[in-house]
């Protein structure tokens, strides 16, 4: 079936059951269909946004990016910076009753450095060991100074989950998560529907009027605005920029916007099995080529109405630690033939997967095009997220279009994807000296040292392209007038604190 007429279904689907739905349920459109609900294993934008409602973590972002208490009340670094001591909240119970203490905490740091396949597991690494200080305080040890810890503490990795439920169920946590957030997991349809309702023991309930929240995903940009304008969602996430002057002339609806802490660009094949034997994958000149080829402004104006921010590095250039010294490359279409030519290549193919989403798809077709006249012949394979997320885990790929919602430290959009062991360097891209600097950047908490460790990496990384970053999206969540208390956040989460719908 094809993507438009998919879509139309799930918009019929939405108004049919839109009348059901009661006033303080929420109905939110995402772009895709989160993977699986195991923040150890969870992988997806859209699962986080899902995760934020349904899974409390240690620490929080604020509007300002400032760390805020949530299970976690206060913390602490030891001299040495070390050791990180937390002190707890008291009084917060998971989803099946069950206690969260400090035993809970240990439980799930532990979960995090040694589930199979976990995606947290880089992210703390340098945790050593987890000490239960007295039921309420724990302290976590470092191998060796750790800055990034807080601001992977305050994602998923400090994402409590029921040790109980995870004991119980096993690998098959992700199909009923059992959290502390103050909503409960109710049921899941994949392609379909992932449906929470509230916690009435969370210790913050009272702050949350909404009842139900429904998450709907419609990969369709404009079928996700016409469920919005018909009164069948709520609110949607990463309206679609050329949607965006509809959403301002519309008096029924509310656009709020953010910029965003990541980036999107294009995965390279360089060492993850088969298929990274190509010239591609296997040649530095071929890679330079394929950047040389592509503007980034053409793909910003015609992708996005201009919407977003153009940018070559995991941090967007008004970041503080953007490396000037490796500034946006401009087009060169005739540079690019002439490496193509030293390599000893005539017309080079290339795979390029994207996600099926429309936006994407159109980003896709203008990097086809502008390759297309340096000398590459692109092939574009439209696939379903998860099932890209999959492909590209497992080194089915040449190329994917893919991104990354971002992180408030800099290790989280850079040390995981680039360094030799990253827990996401699906690409299996590995240069030791990059991961020395990488390394270096993550001991000290002095911001002018950390700059420098990152621009010594970027230079180098950025000559390898590994990845080849592109532009930074500019978050826009457009709502019904009548959602009320809604504040826009940097990492592009809708948090619920305060959320609710005029009757």
């Amino acid at each position: 079936m094809k993507n438009w007429q998919a879509g139309l279904l799930a918009a019929g689907f939405i108004a049919l059951t839109a009348s059901g739905a009661g006033a303080q349920t929420l109905r939110v459109g995402l772009q895709e269909d989160p993977d699986l609900l195991d923040p150890d294993l969870a992988r997806s934008f859209v699962g986080r946004i899902v995760f934020t409602s349904l899974c409390d973590k240690l620490v929080d972002l604020g509007p300002d990016l400032d760390f805020v208490p949530q299970l976690a009340t206060e913390w602490s670094w030891s001299p040495d910076n070390k050791a990180l001591t937390l002190k707890l909240r008291q009084g917060v119970t998971f989803h099946d009753g069950e206690p969260f203490n400090a035993e809970a905490v240990k439980f799930n740091i532990e979960r995090s450095l040694t589930l199979p396949g976990s995606t947290r597991r880089s992210e703390i690494a340098a945790v050593t060991s987890v000490d239960v200080v007295d039921p309420y305080t724990v302290r976590l040890n470092l191998s060796e100074p750790f800055a990034p810890l807080l601001a992977a503490l305050s994602d998923r990795a400090g994402m409590m989950i029921s040790p109980k439920a995870a004991r119980e169920a096993g690998e098959n946590f992700s199909r009923a998560p059992v959290c502390s957030g103050p909503y409960k997991f109710v049921e899941r349809v994949a392609q379909d529907r992932i449906v929470l309702e509230k916690f009435p023991q969370h210790w913050n309930a009272s702050a949350y009027p909404l009842e139900r929240v429904s998450y709907l995903p419609i990969p369709d940009t404009t079928v996700r605005l016409a469920n919005l304008q018909s009164g069948g969602l709520d609110i949607i996430e990463r309206t679609a920029p050329a949607d965006l002057p509809t959403v301002r002339g519309d008096s029924s609806l509310r656009l709020e916007q953010a910029t965003s802490l990541g980036y999107q660009g294009i995965t390279l094949n360089v060492g993850n099995g088969p298929r990274a034997e190509q010239p591609l994958g296997k040649d530095p000149k071929v890679r330079e080529a394929f950047e040389l080829a592509i503007d980034r402004t053409i793909v910003n104006q015609v992708g996005f109405e201009g919407e977003h921010t153009v940018g070559n590095q995991p941090v967007a250039p008004t970041n503080p630690y953007y490396a000037k010294s490796v500034p946006v490359p401009e087009r060169d279409v005739e540079r690019a033939k002439k490496l193509l030519e030293e390599a000893g290549h005539g017309r080079v193919k290339v795979e390029l997967m994207t996600p099926n989403a429309p936006d994407s798809l159109r980003v896709a077709e203008v990097i086809q095009a502008l390759a297309g006249e340096a000398g590459f012949d692109v092939s574009v394979n439209a696939t379903e997220f998860a099932t890209g997320l999959d492909r590209q885990t497992r080194g089915d790929f040449e190329a994917f279009l893919i991104g990354w919602s971002g992180r408030a430290d800099p290790d989280g959009n850079i040390h995981i994807f680039v360094s030799c062991k990253g827990g996401l360097n699906d690409g299996k891209y590995c240069n030791p000296k990059v991961d020395e600097h990488l390394n270096a950047a993550r001991t000290t908490t002095d911001a002018e040292a950390r700059k420098a460790e990152y621009a010594k990496a970027a230079e180098l990384y950025l000559a390898d392209r590994q990845r080849i970053y592109m532009y930074h999206q500019n978050w826009f969540w457009a709502m019904t007038a009548a959602l009320e208390g809604f504040k826009p956040h940097p990492d592009g989460m809708i948090r619920l604190e305060g959320v609710s719908l005029k009757k």
